[in-house]
């Protein structure tokens, strides 16, 4: 099976602790037996990483660690991935609890509707109305592109009056 795919709607607890699907708790325990990294996404979402991806993608991130002490903007990164990550583990109950810092960036406060989506190598927790606008933007991005790839289709064919 395909691991780490859909969304499913739910709402972030009075405890600030969000349930996961059945589906996305056995993708997290045959992964990682649900020791999960959360990182707050740029994009205003977390990002709940089975640890052993996110040290790759960390370690392929972190290569050059040479230019920190010269990178202002080396050292910025690294600060927000410190500040924006944390280790985790999925309860036996299937739940994660958010953290306070974590919830306020994303807009996923106690009460708040949120989607959580799988992106393959893992999954993210979406504010809803936040997730709209994502997918407003993901799929109007495709739709450009397509016309862009069928109008060069057309210039390239001779077919474009």
């Amino acid at each position: 099976m395909l691991p780490f795919c859909g969304q499913d709607r739910c709402v972030i607890d009075a405890n600030g602790r969000i349930k996961l699907s059945p589906r996305l708790i056995g993708d997290f325990a045959r992964q990682c037996n649900g020791e999960v990294v959360l990182y707050c996404l740029p994009e205003g979402a977390i990002a709940i990483y089975p640890e052993a991806v996110f040290v790759e993608m960390r370690e392929a991130s972190a290569r050059s660690l040479s230019d920190v002490g010269t990178s202002l903007i080396r050292r910025r990164e690294l600060r927000r991935f410190g500040a924006m990550t944390l280790p985790d583990r999925i309860t036996q109950q299937g739940r994660l609890t958010i953290p306070t810092g974590f919830r306020d960036f994303t807009a996923l406060q106690p009460g708040t509707e949120a989607f959580v989506v799988g992106v393959e190598i893992g999954a993210e927790i979406w504010n809803a109305e936040r997730w709209k606008r994502e997918m407003d933007i993901v799929n109007g991005h495709l739709e450009q592109k397509g016309l862009e790839e069928m109008a060069a289709d057309l210039r390239n064919t001779g077919n474009l009056q």
